[in-house]
């Protein structure tokens, strides 16, 4: 009896991936969703993402940065160029035939806390389809030691790629709060560190590239397992903090005294300029290992964000945050509006609490939830948010629409 096969993937008809029979052709379910994902893609997305990995541009992956991330223009490019160099180096390192290597470079991310150093990582590996392992470095501790295991980050990278060792020794590791591991300057314990320079030290063995043996699911080590093999050679490490201090630091080194700028506008101004003359031995007052900091060496710094900037964060990209409640509210036959006053006064409270765009979610979460609880009623009506809403707690004004205004 002849396969049955799918036209598109070649791929074999089976219980979980099913096909559907045309004339003379057949599709299966796996490529009836990838073209369904496609047709939802704008025609400048729709070419990006079926472009080989090996044939981006440091200008096209800063132009899928711009579809997500706002602002931040030097560090984009900086981040664009150290991705493009990387797969250039595993995809096309024998186009010129001598003997040399290219040594790879891993990046350092250095900026306020929702000022989008993850949604880069993520933005990129979405689009390149390459897998990535997220892990906050707050939690990892040496092997042997109650936390998680530096090694388990692999064992989540494999994962990611649905168990491709392959894929996943050309995917990218994301290491976040690494600053929160600095060792300590002064006062330090006199029991082992545990969550500080030992962890560095632990970070050191793969992130340098060598092969490393890991469980397929993560967790302990113990006798008698079986472990796969990864080399981390090809695998990006990406790392992020925010470094409050760091400033100071540089401040000191060159010679400008900042005292009196802490509380004034110009503050954020003074910070990021002070980040731009940062130099490897500010990382090393500051508390991280010399070894790290020599492995980690495209460092890019990211600014903190503006009123204004939030304000484009909640508005203008694809996966816009007030974009996705309209959605949730249009579901359930709903209009949601927020006035212009009201993103202005939640971009507000996020400064306030130095959440950056990471904040901007909770407070919409606050303003909306009373709502959200009575949505299902609500079909036919417009929601609209103001001010008051946001700094006052006052419930939103609740329109009936008419039927032509709810039928558009």
């Amino acid at each position: 009896m002849r396969e049955h096969i799918c036209s598109f993937c070649q791929s074999a008809q089976t219980d979980a991936n099913p096909l559907i029979y045309g004339d003379g052709v057949s599709i299966c379910k796996a490529c009836v969703a990838a073209a369904s994902k496609v047709f939802g893609m704008s025609r400048e997305e729709a070419e990006i993402k079926g472009m080989d990995i090996s044939s981006f541009s440091p200008k096209a992956l800063k132009k899928i940065l711009d579809m997500y991330v706002i602002g931040q223009e030097e560090a984009k490019k900086t981040f664009a160029i150290a991705i493009y160099n990387h797969y250039k180096r595993i995809y096309r390192n024998n186009e010129i035939g001598d003997e040399s290597e290219i040594a790879k470079s891993n990046i350092l991310l250095i900026g306020p806390t929702g000022s989008g150093k993850t949604l880069m990582a993520q933005t990129l590996a979405r689009y390149l389809n390459v897998p990535i392992a997220i892990s906050d470095a707050t939690c990892l501790t040496e092997a042997g030691y109650v936390g998680e295991d530096v090694e388990n980050i692999l064992s989540k990278l494999l994962q990611n790629a649905n168990d491709d060792v392959k894929l996943a020794e050309r995917g990218i590791v994301f290491i976040d709060e690494i600053d929160k591991i600095a060792r300590l300057s002064e006062n330090r314990s006199i029991t082992r560190d545990v969550s500080g320079e030992g962890v560095q030290q632990a970070l050191l063995k793969i992130i340098e590239g060598s092969v490393i043996n890991i469980m397929p699911k993560g967790g302990r080590k113990h006798p008698h397992q079986e472990f796969v093999p990864i080399d981390t050679t090809n695998i990006l490490f990406i790392a992020g903090g925010a470094f409050d201090g760091l400033d100071d630091i540089i401040a000191r080194r060159i010679g400008r005294n900042t005292l009196g700028f802490t509380h004034s506008k110009g503050a954020a101004k003074q910070n990021t300029a002070l980040l731009r003359e940062l130099e490897p031995d500010d990382l090393i007052h500051y508390g991280l290992i010399p070894e790290l900091i020599g492995r980690l060496h495209v460092i890019s710094t990211l600014d903190e964000l503006s009123r204004d900037d939030l304000v484009k964060i909640m508005t203008e990209p694809k996966n816009a945050l007030i974009k996705q409640y309209q959605k949730l509210f249009a579901i359930d036959g709903a209009k949601l509006t927020f006035e212009t006053d009201a993103v202005s006064a939640i971009a507000e409270q996020a400064i306030k609490r130095k959440t950056g765009a990471r904040g901007l979610r909770s407070i919409v979460e606050k303003v909306t939830s009373e709502t959200m609880y009575e949505l299902p009623e609500l079909k036919g009506y417009e929601i609209v948010v103001n001010k008051n809403c946001v700094n006052n707690q006052e419930k939103p004004l609740y329109i009936k629409m008419t039927p032509a205004k709810t039928s558009a």
